[in-house]
């Protein structure tokens, strides 16, 4: 597919570059925003040509379908400085690839990949001094699609909005890597059969803040959620993948829940499954109980445990709570697999191991 030129409005108003440093100096998650964004609208059964123009708010009737029904869908990736300087994204095709499938599930158009590709390249070309140059720092990507049809009817929108904005993210920890808490949640599920379990959208983590204020209130970081007809195997971590790894006749085992329909394919996930391979390590999907991880950390079978997503890349869990028990995972300190895996995917992103599968979208 041919995609045609963008629109492009440059900012007349962008951040000097005393105040842009000052803000990647420690940009958090989330909290500021490049000079730009980008918007595409889909009207008349076809995507209109995209639009670069200066970030700022979105103009939506109160009557938009979004605002109602709650067709609303997002993503997530990241842009990286690589050591020639160049600027690389990770896997955004694959994001693009979830995105459609969300927008299927949800009753939305879907774009083409490479709509998708050439927004997120244009953003990142026109606010490339937004991308910081440390490691463990990247300019986190969210492309979005809403339903803006101004109509009160129970139907899929005719119309939609596609939106990129990009944020600079600091290192998710800063003062060093620290296994987490988490909460094995027996009051709230995250997403049952034949639902929206494996698509990407909004009403999902809506669902999920009350569950992770439970947490909160226990004394942890996060909520691990179970499947909702037992209420017993393992899904997530809040809005991360898990792993759990094991010693087995001498050989280390990397496993993580199987997809179901109710949990979200995350791309870090399946770049992990293939990168523990590469470094020996054997992967497997499988399903786990509360009972199977209570009983092989208690043997010692099972080592270590981590979550996984895009933000943060891997967190170490160090401790388990619920109702009844505890109990503590490698002492509570992060395990060697855990570090390994996490520096192997941070070495490709940034460019300094050799990108052998091409994950590595240079801009």
């Amino acid at each position: 597919m041919t995609v045609p030129d963008f629109l492009i409005q440059p900012s007349t108003n962008p951040l000097s570059d005393a105040e842009r440093e000052k803000l990647l100096a420690s940009p958090g998650f989330g909290r500021y925003f490049t000079d730009h964004m980008v918007t595409i609208a889909y009207k008349d059964g076809a995507w209109q040509r995209g639009e670069v123009k200066p970030y700022g708010p979105l103009s939506l009737a109160p009557s938009a379908s979004t605002l109602h029904y709650g067709q609303s869908i997002f993503e997530g990736f990241k842009a990286f400085t690589q050591p020639d300087g160049s600027i690389g994204m990770f896997r955004p095709d694959a994001n693009a690839e979830r995105f459609n499938r969300s927008a299927a599930r949800l009753a939305m158009p879907a774009i083409p990949p490479e709509l998708f590709l050439k927004a997120a390249d244009e953003l990142v070309r026109i606010d490339q001094a937004w991308v910081p140059k440390n490691v463990g720092e990247s300019l986190y990507m969210r492309p979005l699609m809403i339903a803006t049809d101004p109509f009160l009817g129970v139907r899929p929108s005719l119309e939609y909005l596609f939106v990129l904005i990009a944020s600079p993210a600091g290192a998710y920890f800063p003062q060093g890597v620290k296994p987490v808490t988490v909460w094995i949640s027996e009051d709230y599920v995250r997403a049952a059969p034949g639902g929206t379990g494996e698509a990407k959208c909004a009403g999902n983590y809506a669902a999920s803040l009350l569950a992770q204020a439970q947490a909160l209130d226990k004394g942890c970081d996060q909520v691990v959620w179970l499947d909702a007809v037992h209420r017993e195997y393992i899904e997530e971590m809040g809005g991360m993948n898990l792993f759990f790894v094991y010693k087995e006749d001498g050989q280390t085992v990397v496993a993580t829940p199987e997809l179901t329909g109710t949990l979200l394919p995350g791309i870090t996930r399946q770049s992990l499954l293939e990168l523990g391979k590469q470094l020996g390590f054997i992967t497997r999907e499988q399903k786990l109980t509360v009972r199977n991880w209570r009983d092989d950390i208690a043997s010692g079978r099972m080592t270590e445990v981590f979550a996984c997503g895009t933000a943060a890349v891997i967190t170490p869990v160090g401790k388990v709570k619920a109702h009844g028990f505890e109990f503590a995972i490698n002492n509570g300190e992060n395990g060697p697999v855990t570090m390994a895996l996490r520096e192997a995917l941070l070495a490709i992103q940034h460019g300094t191991a050799p990108d052998t599968r091409g994950w590595m979208h240079k801009i």
